[in-house]
């Protein structure tokens, strides 16, 4: 800022002089000489500007596209899904990935073991049929009859068991690790940590799987080769559950401990601020068994009949002050004759029922408030039944899935932020929009059959973290 002065300088505020008659023509003669033909700076200027008037008419004759909004459409074109199909690329183009064989301590026994992993019931159940769980009953009459195989009763903590048994398979995997580009490492880091969350377990408790691990993995020499950079694990809970920075807080240190530091980790919640933590897709009931799994799926989900402008599924959080939730409900409740409602009180959400499924399929929109942390999977079971998601926190999917999902939020679901909801805004106000062409791109498909014509979230995944790998050979930079 200037200082404020009362005898302001008189020089400030002098009006030029007007130049002399004599000064003008002496102007005008040395422009003259210097516009002359004969000067060689004439020729520069008219040069430049004729390469100006040349470039103006050759950007009049390009094809420039402008972008034009236009209004979404709920129900496109049946059987079209340009955004997930494979597009011919070449089998393995990011390169091949390796997996180590772990020793069963870190993942066959903890399946083993599965009566064991939960202080109160067994998880024996949600462990079954490579991880997706029991089979889904009580569909009729919601799923198509000849797609009720390929729908489970799915946990939302089994992306390690899953991943490990797609990858077995994979057609990019190699069995000599001299040939690599990226090192899957299959620990069940959620299944080691999770029967030690609830009950009064010490840090070291916690911590025993994860540090075993990387003491294994140290000593591996293609570890050593690149000291983790082409390294990644799917940790099949949210990031919180792994980043324990006092002996007293929640979770694991796992993510924390310094051999973690360099390893590209798959998780259902990452830490938008961590570049090593990649978001993927929570486990839905959904798993095709093949192509045509996926196009009558999304010919059911578009030509449904949504009677229902809005939905919400879940529960309220009495001890949370100001419960959101609780919000949200009663202004569904208020809404009854747009607004569908399946409580979730207790476990009878859990791992997805009927009822939810049902309700999303007739609704366009699904309320998605943040869960016991920013996300939940609820998101992925409301996109799944092409219900258009209402988020009220941009951390809840847009910092997130960055591989799976468009990259305009506006396509695929609203925005209204929570503040506004609390100041008496109505979520009857509706966008227009579609999610239902990304739905191979948000299921994991069975790994004895899967997919040919499209790309499932493990296969995105998987490209995802080759692609990382190739693109950063010799090391991550910090």
């Amino acid at each position: 800022m200037l200082p404020v002065s009362d005898n302001p300088s008189t020089e400030l505020h002098k009006k030029p002089k007007t130049p002399l008659l004599f000064d003008r023509k002496s102007s005008f003669s040395s422009l003259q000489a210097y516009f002359s033909v004969y000067h060689p700076r004439t020729w520069l200027i008219f040069t430049i500007l004729l390469l100006q008037v040349l470039l103006l008419f050759m950007a009049r004759s390009l094809p420039i596209s402008i972008s034009i909004p236009r209004n979404r459409q709920h129900f496109p074109t049946p059987f079209t899904a340009p955004a997930v199909q494979v597009s011919g690329e070449p089998e393995c183009a990011f390169g091949k990935v390796y997996v180590y064989d772990l020793p069963p301590f870190f993942n066959r026994e903890l399946v083993k073991n599965c009566d064991k992993l939960n202080p109160w019931s067994s998880r024996c159940d949600t462990l079954t049929n490579d991880g997706f769980g029991q089979r889904a009953t009580g569909l009729a009459g919601v799923v198509p009859e000849d797609l009720m195989p390929a729908w489970y009763w799915t946990d939302q903590f089994v992306t390690e068991i899953i991943f490990h048994n797609r990858i077995l398979k994979h057609p990019c995997r190699t069995f000599e690790p001299e040939s690599a580009t990226a090192y899957y490492i299959p620990f069940y880091a959620g299944l080691a940590v999770g029967k030690y969350l609830w009950s009064n377990c010490s840090r070291q408790d916690r911590d025993r799987h994860g540090g075993m691990l990387l003491t294994w993995v140290r000593d591996q020499p293609y570890w050593n080769r690149s000291n983790g950079w082409d390294h990644f694990i799917t940790l099949g809970r949210i990031t919180w559950d792994f980043r324990r920075s006092k002996d007293e807080d929640w979770g694991s240190s796992l993510i924390y401990m310094p051999l973690m530091r360099n390893i590209t980790r798959l998780l259902i919640e990452r830490n938008p601020w961590d570049y090593f933590d990649v978001g993927v897709p929570y486990p839905t009931g959904f798993h095709p068994r093949s192509d045509a799994d996926v196009l009558q799926w999304q010919h059911h989900v578009r030509t449904r009949n949504r009677t229902t402008l809005f939905s919400f599924a879940g529960a309220t959080r009495g001890a949370i002050r100001n419960d959101f939730r609780g919000l949200l409900l009663r202004h569904c409740l208020n809404e009854s004759d747009s607004c569908r409602v399946v409580d979730c009180a207790g476990t009878r959400c859990s791992n997805g029922t009927s009822a939810i499924l049902e309700s999303f399929l007739d609704s366009d929109f699904c309320l998605q408030p943040r869960g016991d942390s920013f996300t939940r999977r609820s998101i992925f079971d409301c996109m799944i039944a092409g219900s258009i998601p209402v988020f009220f926190w941009r951390r809840t999917a847009y910092f997130q899935y960055e591989w799976f999902l468009p990259s305009e939020p506006g396509s695929y679901s609203v925005f209204i932020h929570r503040n506004e909801v609390k100041n008496g805004t109505s979520i009857r106000g509706v966008l227009e929009s579609y999610v239902i062409d990304y739905i191979p791109k948000l299921v994991y498909a069975r790994p004895d059959a899967g997919l040919e014509s499209f790309k499932d979230a493990f296969d995105v995944a998987i490209d995802g973290v080759l692609r990382r790998m190739k693109e950063q050979e010799g090391g991550y930079k910090w």
